[in-house]
């Protein structure tokens, strides 16, 4: 395929370069994307079914916990999939649909997922500052709309993106410098204005993760006050340990979004590839790690998953 397509419209198809300096490793890059991939699928689908099949975890903050886990299959297989396929064959060939259809359910999903972190803080707050009227507070019906909330979220404020892609000039290059059809590196081929597709962009961003992390801290400021009013030693640690894994998992998903952000609009002087790794870190890291975090922290995961390799081994 040509490595320009010159037209003043969207091109028919992109060509997804991979990591600029170093296609050469692309084959020895795939061997941990690859074994990443099957933790990611292996760690989440268990958390999925140790939930469903485990009656003493049909409580909110595990519904919450399958959202995520949900959440995370769904984003890396949106990604890693046709990032194989590009380190493995050379096949970096996407049509725009595809490649419009990636990018938003990778950034809309990764919405949601700040949206659930975010309710699990709020979870975490009513549990601890209002344990008696938990039950009451955190329903069933109250979970499901927390959720419907998060998934409207990420797809309305997502959705207007590849819309404006479309409506672009590209006259320079069809050539994506990344391994997925990331926004910005879709608008940055186009040489048109961009000036409402970056000014989107960027509000959305600021949106989503100043808002979310403004209001997780706060929930947190809460809880650190209530459990420190805690007489016994035990009670504030048992209160805190509570809270241990969903700060892991918080850390975990912004710490390389935050990078990726960062760099992406303001580190005009980072090498690319070491830009395209941070964000690809983003896709790879939280799915793997969140459902280790959990089933390590969480008793009932962690003896239900011990019960079935015993089984399995007996």
């Amino acid at each position: 395929m040509a490595a320009a397509n010159l037209t003043s419209s969207i091109p028919a198809t992109f060509l997804l370069q991979g990591i600029p300096g170093l296609e050469a490793a692309h084959v020895w890059l795939s061997v941990p994307v690859c074994s990443i991939y099957v933790v990611i699928i292996a760690g989440n689908c268990t958390v999925l079914l140790v939930v469903a099949t485990e009656p003493a975890l049909h409580r909110p903050m595990c519904y919450f916990l399958c959202m995520l886990a949900g959440i995370d299959l769904a984003a890396s297989t949106s990604a890693l999939p046709k990032m194989l396929c590009l380190f493995w064959f050379r096949a970096g060939e996407i049509s725009t649909g595809a490649c419009l259809a990636q990018m938003f359910f990778i950034h809309a999903l990764c919405m949601m997922e700040s949206a659930v972190l975010l309710v699990m803080a709020l979870d975490r707050y009513v549990a601890i500052c209002f344990p008696l009227r938990y039950g009451s507070i955190v329903t069933g019906a109250l979970v499901a709309k927390m959720g419907l909330a998060a998934v409207a979220r990420g797809t309305l404020l997502m959705g207007p993106c590849p819309f404006f892609i479309r409506r672009l000039s590209f006259c320079r290059t069809n050539i994506i410098r990344h391994t997925y059809c990331e926004h910005m590196a879709v608008v940055k081929l186009a040489c048109g204005d961009t000036r409402i597709s970056r000014a989107y962009g960027l509000s959305v961003a600021l949106i989503v993760i100043g808002g979310d992390l403004l209001f997780i801290s706060f929930s947190y400021v809460l809880i650190v006050r209530a459990v420190l009013r805690l007489s016994s030693r035990e009670a504030r640690r048992k209160a805190f340990g509570t809270c241990g894994s969903h700060l892991c998992v918080i850390l975990i998903s912004y710490t390389p979004a935050l990078f990726s952000f960062f760099t992406h609009r303001f580190g005009h002087n980072v090498a690319p590839h070491i830009h395209i790794l941070l964000a690809n870190l983003y896709l790879l890291f939280p799915p793997m790690l969140n459902p280790i975090v959990y089933g390590v922290r969480t008793k009932e995961i962690r003896e239900r998953v011990r019960r079935v390799f015993l089984i399995s081994r007996g």
